[in-house]
């Protein structure tokens, strides 16, 4: 089953709206005959691969995956009836499929005569599949949050100065965390400051995710460098705005002809409703959203309570400061008065060295 967890990893990124999925088979005296994950949405899944490379009968053999056979049709046939009629008499799974309309698979195997042992390595598989499981219950994405800071919490100097806060090697990271994530997002005030590409560089057999501007007026530059495609598959961006805002309707046209599509979504509080941007991106099957910022979204998806997890980088430096001479922190919002408020969050996994900045990852308590 662990192997099976490493093979569904190597689709991480690829394969949303789909879990992320491995497979291995054995023979019937338990040598591994075959392995095969699902790659992309729409492409194979696991099991069929797997069967694929196995010739397709594997009489008295055993299968393990991570997450039961499907016995739906979508873009795919179901798996279910294929494994039923490859000779395979056990079934190893990790976790049943979250979908109601999905599910079933290992229950209908079972009935059609093969033993099926369950939830080996459950919370492994659910670890794996984070993103999805959120999807599949929620209706909206995971949300990962990821910031750099100096030791005072400062993204930036008074001034507004924040190029760069972190090494080299840690913008580097910033990449891999871009290319497994279904999504980018950033504010409008982001784009403004910073000019960023939002695209994934230096990673190899990388693609760009979707990006995503929260612009509620519509400010962003048709001009700006996050407008641009590189090509290779690459997104077009989503330009998304409240439409309570009275948003000029030549700003909308102008971003149309640059490439974006705009979405008009509910406000509240006189911006972007992010649990409507959160449904909005669910239907387009996005499962995965790396926040890069700036403050105030970082504020309010914490405020919304939908920050699932934050990866903060934390540089080995001090701005310091005082009254109007210190630089924004990386969570703004309305922030709360009392610290029994607080947003409580916990420490996951071990802090990691990447050159000389240290990277955190918290999720809520």
């Amino acid at each position: 089953m662990r192997r099976c967890l490493e093979l569904a990893q190597r689709g991480e990124g690829r394969t949303a709206p789909n879990p992320m999925v491995g497979c291995v088979i054995t023979d019937r005296r338990g040598k591994v005959v075959a392995e095969g994950w699902h790659r992309l949405a729409g492409d194979v899944h696991a099991e069929v691969d797997a069967l694929a490379r196995a010739g397709g009968k594997v009489p008295g053999g055993t299968m393990y995956t991570n997450l039961e056979p499907c016995r739906h049709s979508g873009r795919t046939p179901p798996c279910a009836p294929m494994v039923a009629q490859s000779g395979l008499v056990r079934l190893v799974v990790g976790m049943e499929d979250p979908i109601e309309d999905h599910a079933g698979g290992a229950v209908w195997l079972r009935r059609h005569g093969m033993k099926v042992r369950m939830d080996v390595l459950r919370a492994e598989s659910e670890e794996l599949n984070r993103a999805f499981l959120v999807w599949a219950r929620q209706g909206r994405p995971w949300f990962t949050l990821k910031a750099a800071t100096t030791l005072d919490g400062k993204v930036a100097t008074w001034r507004g100065e924040s190029k760069w806060v972190t090494g080299e090697p840690a913008r580097q990271e910033g990449h891999v965390l871009r290319n497994g994530h279904d999504a980018i997002l950033v504010g409008v005030g982001t784009v403004l400051a910073d000019d960023p590409a939002l695209t994934v560089r230096g990673v190899k057999g990388s693609r760009d995710p979707m990006r995503v501007v929260v612009d509620s007026s519509l400010r962003t530059p048709p001009g700006a460098a996050v407008m641009k495609s590189r090509g290779r598959g690459a997104s077009r961006t989503k330009v998304v705005f409240a439409t309570t805002r009275a948003a000029p309707a030549t700003r909308e046209r102008r971003l149309q002809r640059a490439g974006a599509d705009v979405w008009r979504l509910p406000s509240r509080g006189g911006r972007v409703d992010l649990k409507a941007l959160g449904r909005r991106l669910a239907i387009a099957g996005v499962t995965s959203v790396l926040v890069e910022g700036g403050p105030t979204v970082h504020g309010s998806l914490l405020e919304a309570g939908l920050a699932d997890e934050v990866r903060l980088f934390l540089a080995p430096s001090v701005l310091g400061g005082q009254g109007r001479r210190v630089g924004p922190s990386w969570a703004g919002g309305k922030g709360v008065d009392k610290l029994a408020d607080a947003w409580r969050m916990r420490f996951v996994g071990q802090p990691r060295l990447v050159g000389d900045d240290l990277l955190l990852t918290l999720r809520p308590r």
